[in-house]
């Protein structure tokens, strides 16, 4: 097929609206089922990108959760231990597949912002993965390929409407892309930068020892950066994104939004909130926005008088500050990684919070001696890349 056309673009009222190749050739997708529209289409290509050179990278099958051209988690296909299948909600379904397991992770690290995503998968997507998706509240998905009996679970989503995209994977866009803006057209060669270790050689800190884990975890954290709306910070831990914080204007309040995140993801498995019973055949969302509140500062709201009895079946005690900051210094060797250089201090600050030793960002800030001597004051590694990771 020469050309897709859509409903409409990023608003309805913007038509017309298609997909196709400048060239006249064929697009590299086939659209299996539904009806995918113009936002669709930008999550699903800047997914792809950022699960392909996942896979490359690691060697492990590789997903990600996007939402509005940012993602709101990214994995690789490492296996979920009780605590984790049981904060992802996948404890019943059994023993996983690395693809269905990545795409847990992907999802599960930030659930409310992953409400609704699309999805990319780095291979092709298969029973378990299929039958973890048609239970969320998705868009759509892309992937190399499906298995028929995939195929079919996907097929009866959204009441035969659920988006389903193949792409293929021998597609290789041209060296130089283009986008118009008010009627002008700007062009630039692709950001074809390949992640590997020796772009994470040059380690600047006193502390220069990085495991084969966190290296891993800094080529998530920068992968997952290179797909992201700028200014953008990644927490990773695990062979998974637990914190995103995508377009800010300011640095810091990246680092804090994403730092905020990776604090819920971890204080999801503290023993207060694994320990919350909820009425039965309350549906994941409801839980999940539960959990939220029940972690934030409106926990006490939660917890009020016919309030709670809508949602748990015993009144839980009150999370405190204290306790949550007792669980969280137990998180440890979190990988931070960062599409531009720290301007100051205060971002490393931040980030020890969240449990971050390891961190990754191109440098070259005038004060990069400020922010190697606050590493240097936490025995975190700091590795600078000499490379801008901006998305726009």
């Amino acid at each position: 097929m020469k050309e897709i056309e859509l409903k409409y673009g990023c608003n309805p009222n913007q038509k017309p609206s298609r997909i196709y190749m400048e060239d006249g050739s064929e697009l590299p997708v086939t659209v299996l089922n539904g009806r995918p529209g113009y936002i669709n289409f930008l999550d699903a290509f800047n997914g792809w990108q950022l699960v392909k050179e996942l896979k490359e990278a690691t060697g492990l099958p590789a997903a990600a959760s996007f939402k509005h051209v940012s993602p709101a988690g990214a994995a690789v296909g490492l296996p979920l231990d009780d605590t984790l299948a049981k904060i992802y909600w996948v404890d019943d379904l059994g023993e996983l597949s690395p693809l269905a397991c990545a795409y847990a992770r992907a999802r599960g690290a930030d659930r409310m912002s992953s409400f609704g995503d699309f999805i990319a998968l780095s291979d092709v997507c298969d029973t378990d993965t299929a039958r973890l998706i048609k239970r969320e509240v998705s868009d759509g998905v892309i992937a190399p390929g499906y298995t028929e009996e995939a195929l079919e679970l996907l097929k009866e989503k959204k009441k035969g409407n659920y988006n389903v995209i193949r792409i293929d994977t021998s597609y290789i866009p041209a060296e130089i892309e283009k986008k118009q803006v008010y009627g002008i057209t700007f062009e630039q060669g692709r950001n074809e930068l390949d992640i590997d270790g020796g772009l994470l050689s040059n380690i600047v800190t006193q502390n220069k020892e990085i495991p084969e884990k966190a290296l891993i975890d800094m080529k998530i954290a920068l992968i997952t950066l290179k797909y992201t709306q700028s200014n953008s910070v990644c927490y990773v831990k695990g062979g998974q994104a637990i914190g995103i914080g995508a377009g800010q204007q300011s640095r810091i309040h990246c680092t804090r939004l994403a730092g905020q995140k990776a604090d819920n993801w971890f204080l999801r498995q503290s023993p207060q909130v694994m320990g919350l019973q909820f009425v039965d055949g309350l549906g994941r969302a409801d839980r999940d926005n539960a959990i939220d509140v029940y972690m934030g500062d409106e926990c006490m709201d939660v917890l009020a008088d016919g309030v709670w009895e809508r949602t748990f079946k015993v009144k839980p005690p009150v999370f405190t500050g204290e306790e949550k900051r007792a669980w969280l210094d137990k998180m440890q060797d979190v990988t931070l990684g960062s599409d531009a250089f720290f301007p100051f201090s205060d971002n490393i600050e931040r980030a020890y919070k969240s449990g971050v030793k390891y961190i990754a960002q191109p440098g070259g800030s005038v004060r990069d001696d400020a922010v190697i001597e606050c590493c240097d004051k936490y025995q975190m590694v700091m590795a600078f890349t000499g490379i801008r990771l901006f998305h726009h």
